[in-house]
């Protein structure tokens, strides 16, 4: 993917997915590549149409959730770029789940029963629903893989004050219940999510993507509590899949381990299910468009120039 220097740049950032220009002191721009991320690792082979899905759909998503609380988008100018307000990250995921899926069911078959500082009842299968949403926070690591944090830790270290911590929570429930509602208006079920906040000047701030395949886990809900009875395979419309292939390969993003070849054919299907998702979560045709490089740094370049 082609890196630009926009007039205005002060700095820029990687990441596995986006990348991340600062313009000024005040703005950002992300551009969502077609990278692909399992385990903290990023993938051998993008994944065609990926960034313009997850720019266009986390778009779409921040739009419906506005009301909730403020975020950091200002416009997508390009199908792949936005432009926000820059902020000061907390350093932590907030990862809300209201199904026993994913990371919490692997911890949960494990054994264990306390996720992040918080106690998950017993008698709980695969999948079934939490009775209610629980909130099980990461650490936003730069490097590496990120690692599962207690509530009390957050506090203690610092990462957010007990006040900030507080209203983060509220407004990460009352998000994920947003999101929970569109999927329903849309035949899905939102399983779990995470979401990131962080600082604009003194007003906390939802950033990056939400209610995304790359960051939420979508069950479809015709047949759910039918499959749920017989203990059978949900149906699933999120990045999980990708994972389970992974596990199914004997790669965990651990050291030593390779990642399996990616095929043409495994290739088209990731790209397929993204934009399945898409086209299921909004109502609309996905319509990807090509990239051009000049037309992407000229377009970008003018909006910068109007709100510098």
């Amino acid at each position: 993917m082609t890196l630009f220097a926009f007039p205005g740049q002060t700095a820029f950032y990687q990441g596995k997915v986006r990348d991340v220009y600062t313009i000024g002191q005040d703005l950002l721009v992300m551009i969502a590549s077609d990278r692909i991320s399992a385990f903290d690792v990023i993938l051998p082979r993008p994944i065609p149409g990926k960034g313009q899905v997850l720019n266009q759909l986390a778009a779409h998503m921040l739009e419906a959730t506005r009301d909730i609380c403020p975020n950091w988008l200002i416009e997508t100018p390009t199908p792949q770029a936005a432009i926000g307000h820059r902020c000061k990250p907390f350093a932590v995921e907030v990862v809300v789940r209201g199904y026993l899926c994913g990371h919490a069911w692997r911890t949960y078959n494990e054994g264990q029963r306390l996720l992040c500082g918080v106690l998950m009842p017993d008698g709980l299968k695969e999948n079934d629903p939490f009775p209610e949403p629980i909130i099980t926070p990461s650490t936003k690591a730069a490097v590496g893989h990120d690692e599962d944090i207690a509530e009390a830790r957050i506090l203690e270290e610092g990462l957010a004050s007990a006040g900030e911590w507080e209203q983060i929570k509220d407004y990460a429930l009352k998000l994920f219940a947003r999101g929970q509602e569109l999927a329903r208006e849309r035949g899905l079920i939102l399983a779990d999510t995470k979401y990131e906040f962080g600082l604009r000047g003194d007003t906390i701030t939802l950033m990056d993507e939400i209610h995304t395949p790359d960051s939420s886990r979508y069950f479809y809900a015709d047949g759910f509590d039918e499959r749920q009875q017989k203990g059978e395979k949900q149906r699933q419309l999120s990045k999980e899949f990708v994972r389970e292939w992974l596990i199914a390969n004997e790669f965990m993003g651990k050291t030593g381990q390779t990642v399996p070849e990616m095929t043409d054919e495994w290739v088209e299907t990731i790209a397929g299910r993204y934009i399945e998702l898409f086209e299921k979560l909004t109502g609309k045709a996905f319509a990807p468009r090509p990239v051009n490089d000049d037309e992407t740094f000229r377009i970008i370049s003018e909006r910068l120039s109007k709100l510098s």
